[in-house]
């Protein structure tokens, strides 16, 4: 963790009470003044915590301030009710208090589960988010949503609840496993797709995670950009925040249907590729080739074995349905969303056979 020699993008995420996202290298040595909480819990995996803890808790220590660290197993499997559980009880025992901060420092599950202990713990603390994968960076740390899984689906249990501010440091990226750098890289395009086409070109343009510092700040500030925007316009998901959800009615299925094996950003691929093919049987624009080569890209794991009727199943329990109507968010063309409630079983069907052959 050094100190940043590319100055930071500030990206304001306009609720209430405001904060900021800062996008730059070297942001995670600068913990200290953004997080002004005497008393600080820093929330880890243990694949982030060997690497970045020591030093974001020194960071904090020199500027005077107490710190714990509290490490979780890497993966899926820590957003459950057990592991928020025991975590509440440790800041408990550790008489943490209601001025206290929550530092999530590492992916998307880290920012899920301790954006919710946050949220909950004495009624709520202050969070901050140090995103340190991609797509936590452009995707999870950023809106508020936290959440914990349930067998039944993802993200069944939660709560909004914002940040005070945003350090995202893009030289995490370079040590990413490439596989994770590849997942973040799906969200990244759908906040292309939905809203910014230059996003698009940034792909197609030799995109990798040794990039020169500069254009992965100025990819990942877009990314968020897009994602500020839709958060400030519609921050509980009432209207337009729902477009947000593209390639996640299948992608969630997916997941569930896998017993979460099958991660993220690649159920998600699977998503907007199915999203695209029943865009196309609509006459909307034809998005499936340029989702093809994102597809043959990220090289998703495969599908799990599981029918179409099973995956319905999963899909009717998901948060987006509404009034007993399942919700799809599909793209008459770039920068053109659109929320449908009205697509038969039948079409989801010959879609998904689609499917099967399209990324066979």
């Amino acid at each position: 963790m050094t100190a940043g020699r590319t100055a930071p993008r500030r990206v304001p995420v306009e609720v209430s009470p405001p904060y900021d996202v800062l996008v730059g290298e070297g942001t995670l040595a600068h913990v200290a003044e953004h997080v002004p909480a005497q008393r600080v819990a820093i929330l880890s995996d243990a694949n982030v915590a060997p690497r970045y803890a020591a030093p974001v808790a020194a960071a904090l220590r020199a500027a005077g301030r107490e710190v714990e660290t509290l490490v979780v197993p890497p993966g899926e499997a820590s957003k459950s009710l057990t592991t928020y559980g025991d975590l509440l009880t440790r800041l408990a025992e550790a008489r943490f208090p209601r001025d206290g901060a929550v530092l999530a420092l590492g992916g998307g599950v880290v920012g899920d589960l301790a954006g919710f202990v946050a949220a909950s713990y004495m009624r709520g603390v202050a969070l901050y988010q140090a995103p340190t994968s991609l797509l936590a960076m452009v995707d999870a740390s950023v809106g508020g949503k936290t959440g914990l899984d349930l067998p039944q689906g993802k993200n069944l249990v939660g709560a909004f609840w914002q940040p005070r501010a945003v350090l995202a440091d893009v030289a995490a990226l370079a040590s990413l496993p490439p596989r994770e750098f590849r997942q973040g890289t799906v969200e990244l395009v759908k906040h292309g797709l939905l809203a910014d086409p230059v996003l698009l070109d940034a792909f197609r343009a030799g995109w990798s995670q040794q990039l020169p510092a500069e254009r992965l700040v100025d990819a990942v500030a877009r990314s968020v950009a897009v994602k500020a925007r839709v958060v400030a316009a519609d921050e509980r998901e009432a209207g337009p925040r729902a477009h947000l959800n593209l390639g996640h009615t299948l992608g969630h299925a997916l997941e569930t249907a896998s017993a979460h094996r099958m991660p993220h950003g690649e159920a998600v691929t699977y998503g907007l590729v199915y999203a695209a093919l029943l865009a196309r049987r609509r006459g909307y624009a034809d998005l499936t080739p340029f989702l093809l080569e994102l597809f043959d890209w990220v090289v998703p794991a495969p599908l799990p074995l599981v029918g179409f009727e099973a995956l319905y199943a999963h899909m009717t329990r998901d948060k987006k349905v509404a009034g007993g109507a399942l919700r799809f968010v599909l793209l008459e063309d770039v920068g053109r969303p659109v929320l449908v409630d009205d697509l038969t079983p039948q079409e989801l069907e010959r879609a998904w056979n689609e499917l099967l052959k399209v990324v066979a």
